[in-house]
């Protein structure tokens, strides 16, 4: 796999994964009680292609690190790790919450009905992604693969995403920001890291070009 390639592999799925998510997020909010089973499944399923598209972006990034940086391979590799242990336990959650809706006679919220997808959601995944963004914010920051912006932001957001860790201890319910399961902790938090992933994503496909350029003069 060469350089150039990486990069656009790396570009081309944060691209998919955050489009799927900036789809996903605002169907939590169209219906202000226990929403049709066909909100709840839609959005899920959107959700599972994008954490798919997730998992491709993770192993992009880890072999572009490793195509460019080879001593920052373990830092890579770190990021690598949490984010497919992020998209294993969203997935989880997905197929709880698709299971109750699914096997109920009646609508139900499954933000609110689910209890186990609580912290998978909330504390379990802030703090998962916190890691990852942190490993990611390093590695961008120390190998340059990408302008500087990419790497600052992406340790204030690991920060922000840190602070909604103890939000386990403030009840559940979703209409609070600051809940096990309250739209700052889940939906907000899908909503910066969508936006994010989008602008990495951008960043990265446009610099496949300038990195075959100078393959080339070599």
């Amino acid at each position: 796999m060469t350089e150039t390639f990486a990069r656009r592999l790396t570009g081309v799925w944060g691209i998919a994964a955050a489009a799927a998510f900036i789809i996903e997020v605002p169907l939590y909010f169209v219906y202000s009680g226990p929403p049709p089973d066909a909100n709840v499944l839609s959005r899920l399923l959107i959700g599972i292609v994008a954490l798919a598209c997730l998992v491709v972006f993770v192993t992009a990034l880890r072999e572009l690190v490793r195509r460019v940086s080879p001593e920052y391979e373990w830092a890579g590799s770190i990021a690598f790790a949490t984010g497919l242990v992020y998209a294993t336990i969203t997935l989880v959650s997905s197929g709880l919450e698709a299971g109750a809706v699914i096997a109920a006679d009646h609508p139900i919220d499954p933000t609110i009905d689910v209890s186990g997808t609580y912290i998978l959601y909330g504390s379990i995944s802030r703090l998962l992604l916190a890691l990852f963004l942190t490993s990611v914010g390093f590695i961008l920051t120390r190998t340059r693969l990408l302008p500087r912006w990419t790497g600052r932001s992406a340790y204030v957001l690991a920060g922000v995403n840190l602070a909604f860790v103890p939000s386990l201890f403030f009840g559940n319910t979703p209409a609070h920001f600051y809940a096990a399961n309250g739209w700052g902790t889940t939906a907000l938090m899908g909503a910066l890291l969508s936006y994010w992933l989008l602008a990495l994503g951008i960043s990265a496909w446009r610099s496949a070009p300038r990195a075959g350029a100078l393959q080339s003069r070599m």
